[in-house]
């Protein structure tokens, strides 16, 4: 996947994160809207650290396809 089509496919993502959070906070959302949401975090924080992997290796002048995705457990830990 190249960063245009991280940028997509996180925009797409960020735009359903954004719907059942509007939903959540006016109706409330159901164990699987939850669940989803939870989903969609982590898989979030799991893209935009394959996208800053992948400019920080392009700025060091190395492959940016070297970048991997890392585990939901390991972007999860991470500072912010």
């Amino acid at each position: 996947m190249d960063d245009q089509e991280l940028i997509r496919h996180i925009g797409e993502l960020a735009d359903q994160e954004r719907q059942l959070e509007e939903r959540h906070t006016l109706e409330g959302l159901s164990t699987e809207e939850k669940a989803d949401l939870d989903r969609l975090e982590v898989t979030l924080d799991q893209l935009w650290d394959l996208l800053r992997q992948r400019r920080a290796l392009r700025a060091a002048g190395r492959d940016p396809d070297d970048a991997h995705e890392r585990s939901g457990d390991t972007v999860e830990r991470y500072w912010q």
